[in-house]
């Protein structure tokens, strides 16, 4: 079945246009929500963010990928 190359780009742009308009959705606190308010238990520990943890394990994940895919040689 062979697509025709508007529908293939209007289909392409629908899709592109859903992810973005979800990563947007995803960075905006709700604001007319209720606020809510986080209690820490005595035994419980707020774990921070670590920044340079995330990127870490982020190049790591890249570099696998990129063996995978025989990028090196």
């Amino acid at each position: 079945m062979k697509m025709d190359k508007k529908k293939l780009s209007t289909a392409m742009a629908a899709v592109f246009a859903y992810i973005k308009t979800s990563e947007e959705a995803a960075c905006i606190p709700e604001v007319s929500g209720p606020v809510q308010e986080f209690s820490v238990q005595p035994g419980q520990v707020m774990q921070e963010n670590n920044i340079w943890g995330i990127s870490g394990r982020q190049a790591h994940m890249q570099a696998n990928s990129m063996m995978q895919l025989r990028m090196f040689k």
